[in-house]
Formats: structure tokens, sequence, C-alpha cells
């Protein structure tokens, strides 16, 4: 991958595509919410990730079926990465407290976190 940064439009059609594991530009926009981008648009943010290495595509004649490089968990576990170093100094720790001191996580949800971790 050249960048891990993407906008959120990219990150729109990411998600589509993570979805539908591969599609042509229209099987992308059935999938986008209202209002629907412009046909050429969503070509054109296509060929930016082909550009960034993080989707490529198969080709018919003129046309391009689009699939993903990355799966969706690998570039989530990359962000959550990014923002435990430029926010919580590269401390989980840190970031597990902020979320309990703003109620983003109960006790309950804890308690699953540690299950999880000891299997």
């Amino acid at each position: 991958m050249k960048t891990t940064e993407l906008t959120k439009a990219e990150e729109q059609i990411m998600h589509v595509l993570w979805d539908i594991k591969k599609g042509f530009v229209k099987d992308v926009i059935v999938k986008l919410p209202e209002p629907k981008p412009a046909y050429n648009t969503v070509s054109t943010i296509l060929r930016i990730l082909v550009d960034k290495e993080f989707v490529h595509f198969n080709a018919f004649g003129k046309t391009h079926q689009y699939y993903p490089l990355i799966k969706k968990e690998d570039y989530s576990n990359q962000q959550l990465n990014t923002i435990v170093s430029r926010f919580f100094d590269n401390s989980p720790k840190r970031l597990l407290s902020f979320l309990v001191k703003e109620d983003k996580l109960d006790i309950n949800d804890l308690d699953e976190i540690l299950k999880t971790l000891k299997k």
C-alpha cells in the first residue's frame, strides 16, 4: 500500500467492496446511501483506490470489476494503531481508560474483553 490515509468517500467505497467482495461501478453505487453519487465520481474514487493499492480490478473490455486488496480487519487494525499512537501515546491502557471515562465501555464490556483475552 502506498498510503494508509483514506478520505471519507474512499472509506465508504471500501466498506461497500468489503461487503460485496467484488463488483462493477454500478454494483458499488447501488449499495451507497442516498443521495447516490454520480457514476463518474465513484469510478474516479475507485481509480484512486487502485493507485493507493487498496483495490485492484479485472478488466472486461472497457469495464472493470473491482475487488479489495486489503482486508477490512487489517485496515481497521491499522487505523486503531494510528489512533492509539496519535491520541493515547501508544498506550492501549490509556485508550481503554478513556473509553470507560466517556461511558463508551461498561463493566460487562470489560468482562467480555477479559474473557476474549483469556482465550
